[in-house]
């Protein structure tokens, strides 16, 4: 079908989205201007998972849809472009993947440039025009836009909101934006003693006031800051954290509570001769012996073989549950990704196109839809984004 000179898909924002948008709508047949702020493509992309890029979860759409805010609206486009999809999408441009526990996707180079490099050649190879443009008004006059901004965290990479400010012009609600996946503040002044401390293999429970679990999730991975906590347990578990919630950490969730209570008399029969704050060295971190004999109220001069069976049960309890305050998330510049966006009321969730305005097309974080951590978020982004493509190129060839 041939197309008018002027008409073309602009799309704005070099994000995952983006990139994703103009490849699938260029692919289409339709002309491509991708508009990027930032002095290259894929900024973000390119500091995913600590640079390793974590770029989707090879499960299937239920259990995608599981680990995700919004269930309804995601399924056409998960049924449009899976992870699976997405798997075979990157390894026929050359990336080889591999994929990790809970079925996380990785490039077998484990470096996020690679994910960039072929998304950014793929675009090259299929003729879409890259102009480094900041837009804050689309133009419609040659085509239809879609706006693939982003959100509010990591603003150094050009994330600042553009998209909303968009979307608030053309008549969109913009839902209440705020943190996820984001790492908790804690005034519990031994998380500062512990900086640097990686957990492996641990449990977590968000609990309220009474004491109810409020999320859990484990075994896993978490890490002490000297404002709190963080790592990927953390981050899921932040996007179920209320005020008034704290933390609970399973130090020992392969063992139940018997078997840990025959593991410390184990232990005490081993060191039978020495000071209680010597002899746990086998079961916990050396610097979280003195931490779990305070919240157990334990003496460390005591003797293994004067401790009584309701100050073995208190330390049991301490390992077990082990209890960490929280006092608020972090700021939203520095969570993996925001909550709240564009509403999906809004928006036809078999194109990504807006019910309001004519020709305006959203995709990936700008919308509001998030999911926990382990590639589910970049697998919104890849879903959408090629639904927006594809969309925004019939629009524009009709």
């Amino acid at each position: 079908m041939s197309v008018p000179s002027d008409r073309r898909v602009t799309v704005v924002g070099a994000g995952a989205a983006g990139l994703m948008a103009a490849v699938r709508a260029a692919q289409c047949g339709a002309p491509v201007l991708l508009l990027e702020r930032n002095d290259r493509p894929g900024v973000k992309l390119s500091i995913t998972g600590k640079g390793r890029c974590n770029l989707t979860n090879d499960c299937d759409i239920e259990e995608f849809l599981q680990n995700c805010n919004d269930r309804k609206f995601l399924r056409g486009a998960l049924s449009r472009f899976s992870p699976q999809e997405t798997i075979s999408f990157f390894e026929k441009l050359g990336v080889p993947l591999v994929t990790e526990r809970g079925r996380r996707v990785f490039p077998r180079s484990e470096k996020a440039a690679d994910i960039v490099g072929a998304l950014v050649r793929e675009a090259d190879r299929l003729g879409v025009e890259r102009r480094k443009q900041r837009v804050t008004k689309p133009d419609f006059a040659k085509g239809p836009v879609i706006v693939t901004t982003g959100g509010l965290s990591y603003p150094k990479t050009g994330s600042t909101g553009d998209g909303y400010e968009i979307a608030r012009q053309a008549g969109h609600t913009v839902t209440p934006l705020s943190p996820s996946l984001v790492p908790l503040n804690s005034p519990d002044a031994f998380c500062a003693e512990l900086q640097g401390l990686s957990l492996r293999n641990v449990t977590l429970r968000l609990v309220d006031g009474a004491e109810k679990t409020v999320y859990k999730e484990g075994p896993g991975e978490m890490l002490f800051t000297h404002f709190g906590l963080s790592g990927p347990l953390i981050l899921s578990a932040s996007a179920h954290w209320k005020e008034g919630c704290s933390v609970s950490i399973d130090l020992k969730p392969g063992l139940t509570e018997q078997q840990l209570d025959a593991r410390i008399l184990r232990d005490f029969a081993k060191y039978t001769a020495r000071e209680l704050g010597n002899s746990l060295g086998d079961l916990l971190h050396k610097r979280m012996i003195s931490i779990i004999m305070t919240l157990a109220g334990a003496d460390p001069r005591r003797r293994t073989a004067e401790v009584t069976k309701a100050e073995r049960f208190a330390l049991l309890s301490s390992i077990k549950r082990f209890p960490v305050a929280v006092s608020g998330t972090r700021p939203i510049d520095e969570a993996v990704i925001t909550r709240g966006g564009v509403c999906l009321k809004e928006i036809d969730p078999r194109a990504m196109r807006s019910k309001i305005c004519k020709g305006l097309f959203f995709a990936g974080e700008v919308l509001d839809l998030d999911g926990y951590t382990g590639g589910y978020n970049l697998q919104i982004a890849w879903s959408t984004g090629y639904v927006a493509g594809e969309a925004a190129a019939g629009e524009c060839l009709s």
